[in-house]
């Protein structure tokens, strides 16, 4: 299939577009490579995609461009016509968002109006993006399921995420446009953001240097290994969201919708607490971690726990790689990448 793929310089854009040119799709990478993060790390897996086209039976190509540019996305579906549209292209951060709101209305909220509107003239036959497991906010029953609903959200990145799936929603109903917004768990691994706890804590305790411990490392977080997430994510392209039977307006499912429209949780469903994520990497790196103790920071949630039976129902797969196993595969990643 030529599909198009947005964020694709991004850690799970990477490792998607990875296993899609394995498997002999064309992808089409779009991205702007702003400089959110190390930009250089970007361009290293752009390369490598690169590379990896020209060895196997896929093929990438790739469209450095803002989402927010109409103009732009829209020559990008003229220029191919697009069998799938994965969007995992965003603006991601919850601590970025609480200073710089406005950069998540251009990404997350213009950006996905500009796909939507792309996918609905072209005749797209089905779109997959990514949202969050941020959405859950303040809800506290465990584990958190697709069905309950999801109006009170922490902080402003989650509120983004939350409107893409309204947003598709409405795309969904009005034109018939088949949806699947896919909810993703604290995804860690190699080649991940430079911002992210495991990133942080691996290059502070090489380095000898304290890391940040919020909330005393009491908060519990379902993390899911990145290739996890990628074989979710193309298993929920490749089927083609379509309207539910069953579903009742009296009683209305927000999972799923007389249109064709649904959403999955992709997690690990093994919750594991910070201080015990902390002692794998301490085990992988070979060195115990010097520890600064410190309260929740705003907008966190204290846990996060996903069920994932309804992604294992509908593609018949569900995330399985155990924490220490993952941690150890960063790690290594990390030291090889950066000669440490």
């Amino acid at each position: 299939m030529k599909v198009l793929l947005t964020g694709a310089a991004g850690f799970i854009g990477y490792h998607t577009a990875l296993k899609l040119i394995a498997r002999g799709d064309e992808v089409v990478g779009f991205d702007v490579v702003n400089a959110y993060y190390d930009p250089v790390l970007k361009e290293r897996r752009l390369a490598l995609l690169a590379e990896t086209a020209r060895a196997s039976s896929g093929s990438f190509d790739f469209v450095r461009a803002n989402l927010a540019d109409q103009p732009a996305v829209n020559r990008t579906f003229e220029r191919y016509r697009f069998d799938r549209v994965i969007h995992l292209a965003a603006q991601a951060g919850v601590r970025h968002s609480l200073e710089h709101p406005h950069d998540y209305v251009e990404s997350n909220v213009t950006g996905f109006l500009n796909i939507l509107e792309a996918c609905r003239y072209k005749g797209v036959p089905h779109l997959t993006y990514a949202s969050t497991s941020s959405v859950y906010g303040a809800n506290t029953a465990m584990p958190f399921s697709e069905h309950a609903g999801v109006d009170h959200p922490l902080q402003f990145y989650a509120a983004t995420k939350r409107a893409n799936e309204l947003m598709a929603h409405a795309y969904s109903h009005l034109f018939r446009m088949p949806t699947t917004g896919l909810r993703f768990f604290t995804v860690y691994g190699p080649w991940g953001r430079p911002d992210m706890a495991l990133f942080l804590f691996t290059k502070s305790i090489l380095a000898g240097e304290p890391i940040r411990v919020f909330n005393r490392g009491n908060h519990t977080r379902d993390f899911t290994y990145v290739t996890d997430i990628a074989e979710g994510v193309i298993r929920a392209s490749d089927q083609i969201a379509e309207p539910n039977p069953a579903w009742d307006a009296a009683k209305p499912d927000p999972a799923t919708s007389n249109a064709p429209f649904r959403i999955f949780n992709i997690g690990n469903n093994q919750p594991v607490k910070l201080t015990e994520y902390i002692e794998a990497i301490e085990e992988a790196v070979g060195k115990k971690a010097i520890k600064e103790l410190l309260p929740l920071q705003p907008g966190d949630v204290p846990d996060t726990f996903a069920d994932v039976s309804e992604l294992a129902n509908a593609v018949g797969y569900k995330p399985a790689t155990q924490v220490k196993e993952g941690v150890k595969a960063f790690v290594e990643w990390y030291r090889e990448y950066y000669g440490a």
